[in-house]
């Protein structure tokens, strides 16, 4: 039987289960997304992913900055909801919305809970060098992703697999998870158990002050840094080009042969010692450019053999 589902999410991650959620019959009363924001050089205010696809499909878009005030929750009790569907939505659910719909509140987070909890699972997951990772299904309560998960799927992580390759395959994988999730509850079949309470991880968003590279560490850890922050918002370091010091970003990189100080050039592939061990730099991007490889960046960047990047 199609339930009657709220929509609760704002990026390209949740653009999928909403998706989904509508192929598979369901009847999605609305959509819960984040306010426009102003962006690009205009500065005109640019709607969320999940914003543009309600309206293609002629769902009604509900913008509110809190949902802790009465009207904003009486607003969404109106909706008279069997389910809401949360996908990193961005705001907090005060307990009169969690208690609203007659089913509950259902939230797909990407990482194995309880390891991740928070805003930044994918990014942490990698950075930590997890070799494995997955998609969850919980039953929202109060807490910071506490809920009793319902279903899970666990992925092997790439070597060499970015943030935003591996934000990709949950995105999709998260989708088919919900929407077996929901096929459950709409038959009364859909079980949830307690999260484990050993093994708790917290996924803080990420800082800014976190993104230059640090070549001292060893080269699996320069390696996780550079990959999990990529493609946004990118691990960083200087390097002496044409003269001066410029910042670029590290994209994408790989584990290579080699040993020196750390920073240091060792060969003409962009093969970088770290505290042990080096990386080479596969993909880079100078400030205000392009992404490229590093052999196209080689041909326009006067560095060689030799030189220490910061």
């Amino acid at each position: 039987m199609p339930l009657r589902i709220v929509f609760m999410g704002t990026p390209d991650f949740a653009v999928p289960t909403l998706v989904e959620a509508i192929g598979q019959g369901h009847e999605v009363v609305a959509a819960y997304t984040r306010a426009p924001k102003p962006a690009g050089r205009g500065m005109a205010e640019r709607r969320s992913p999940v914003h543009e696809t309600a309206e293609r499909f002629g769902i009604p878009v509900f913008t509110p900055r809190s949902l802790k005030d009465a009207a904003a929750q009486a607003d969404f009790a109106a909706l008279d909801a069997d389910a809401a569907v949360v996908v990193a939505y961005g705001l907090i659910l005060p307990q009169a919305v969690l208690d609203a719909p007659r089913e509950g509140c259902f939230n797909l987070h990407a990482s194995l809970l309880p390891r991740w909890r928070g805003a930044a699972p994918i990014n942490r997951a990698i950075m930590a060098g997890d070799a494995e990772t997955g998609v969850m299904v919980m039953r929202m309560e109060a807490g910071l992703d506490t809920g009793p998960v319902a279903m899970a799927e666990r992925v092997r992580i790439g070597a060499d697999e970015t943030a935003g390759e591996l934000h990709d395959r949950l995105s999709r994988l998260g989708a088919d998870l919900m929407a077996r999730a929901l096929s459950a509850l709409s038959r009364g079949a859909l079980a949830t158990a307690p999260q484990a309470e050993t093994g708790v991880t917290y996924a803080a968003k990420i800082d800014k002050a976190e993104t230059r590279i640090d070549w001292t560490r060893p080269a699996a850890a320069v390696h996780d840094h550079i990959r999990g922050l990529s493609p946004f918002p990118g691990a960083w370091c200087e390097m002496t080009l044409a003269g001066r010091s410029e910042r670029v970003k590290v994209l994408r990189s790989t584990r290579a042969a080699g040993a020196g100080a750390p920073g240091d050039l060792l060969d003409d592939r962009l093969t970088v010692a770290c505290g042990e061990g080096a990386v080479r730099l596969v993909e880079l991007q100078r400030a205000g450019g392009k992404p490229m490889r590093a052999e196209d960046f080689l041909r326009g960047a006067a560095i060689s053999e030799g030189a220490v990047l910061g």
